[in-house]
């Protein structure tokens, strides 16, 4: 077994050929403050995983940007390449390490299988060429 977390946020990490360190530092930024755990009071989306003292499972996903708009078989031109993702997927988890997170991972371009757990169900997007 690779990454395993008990409390906390599982990150599915599409890395796309325009990305770059700007938008990790944005991506970090939301997962460690979005506010999407309820507070002690049980007042929902209150409290952000650093608050509630959850983990975060990284895992990437190139396949976020399968493009199906033209035929039957998924497009992945708009993903990045795989050393250029990597480096990407590293900063990430070595920024959010920093805030200090609790940070696990999945084994980057590899078959993994994931199982989840959702207590919600809350599933959001953050789209760094999406924030204005």
């Amino acid at each position: 077994m690779t990454g395993e977390i008990q409390h906390g946020l599982l990150v599915l990490l599409g890395v796309g050929r325009e990305d770059d360190g700007r938008d990790v530092t944005y991506v970090a930024g939301k997962i460690r403050d979005a506010r999407l755990f309820p507070n002690d009071a049980g007042k929902p989306m209150d409290r952000s995983v650093v608050e509630v003292g959850g983990a975060v499972l990284v895992v990437s996903q190139f396949t976020l940007y399968g493009d199906l708009r033209s035929g039957r078989r998924p497009s992945f031109d708009a993903a990045a390449r795989p050393d250029d993702a990597r480096s990407l997927y590293e900063d990430l988890v070595r920024e959010l390490r920093a805030v200090p997170l609790q940070v696990a991972t999945g084994e980057f371009q590899a078959m993994m299988h994931v199982e989840l757990i959702n207590d919600g169900p809350v599933t959001v997007l953050i789209d760094s060429k999406r924030q204005f």
